[in-house]
C-alpha cells in the first residue's frame, strides 16, 4: 500500500477497506458524485466509500441483481444498465442518480456491462466483440461524440487502431 501511496500525488486518496466482498468493482458503481453498492455491503465499507469517494452512496441492485458494478457502467454524463432492468427501475434509477440511462449490450450481446466496459466523462473502452450498433449506444448515453476529441484521445486511438492491425 505504501508503494502505490508513493507513486501516486498527494492528492489522491488510499483506503483499505477490510470487506468481505473484495471485488468491489463488482459491488460497486460510481461517478464523481453517487455510488450505487450492493445491499449487503458492511456499513464500515459504505462510509469509507463516501468519505475516500466524495460521494453519496445508495443500496441498490439492477436488474433484480445485487452485483450493481458489473451490470451497470456510469459516468458523469450518463450511464448503462443490463437490458433485464425494467423500465420502471430504470426510471428510478436516473431519477436517483440525476443521469440518463439506458438499457444495453457489449461485446455481441453481453448484459454483464461491467466485465467488458470501463468509462469515464471523455472516453470508453470496451471488448472486442463491441458491436458497431452497442458502440453507438455507448457513444449517445455518454455522451462520447458531444465535443472534439483532444490530442491526447486522438493519439491514443490511432495507437490503438495502429496495434489492431
Amino acid at each position: 500500500l505504501q508503494q502505490i501511496r508513493n507513486s501516486l500525488p498527494d492528492s489522491v486518496k488510499i483506503q483499505r477497506v477490510e470487506e468481505r466482498l473484495s471485488a468491489l468493482g463488482n459491488v460497486v458503481a460510481c461517478n464523481d458524485y453517487v455510488a450505487l453498492v450492493h445491499p449487503d455491503l458492511d456499513r464500515e465499507t459504505e462510509e469509507i466509500l463516501a468519505d475516500v469517494l466524495k460521494v453519496e452512496v445508495f443500496r441498490q441492485t439492477v436488474a433484480d441483481n445485487v452485483l450493481v458494478g458489473s451490470y451497470c457502467a456510469l459516468s458523469n454524463q450518463g450511464g448503462l444498465v443490463s437490458p433485464k432492468t425494467s423500465i420502471t427501475d430504470q426510471e428510478e434509477l436516473s431519477s436517483l442518480l440525476q443521469i440518463p440511462l439506458v438499457a444495453g449490450t457489449i461485446n455481441r450481446g453481453a448484459d454483464v456491462i461491467g466485465a467488458g466496459m470501463v468509462v469515464n466523462d471523455w472516453c470508453a473502452f470496451t471488448g472486442q466483440d463491441t458491436t458497431s450498433t452497442e458502440l453507438s449506444v455507448i457513444e449517445s448515453v455518454f455522451k462520447l461524440n458531444d465535443s472534439q476529441p483532444s490530442a491526447i484521445s486522438k493519439e491514443m486511438r490511432a495507437s490503438l487502431i495502429e496495434s489492431m492491425t
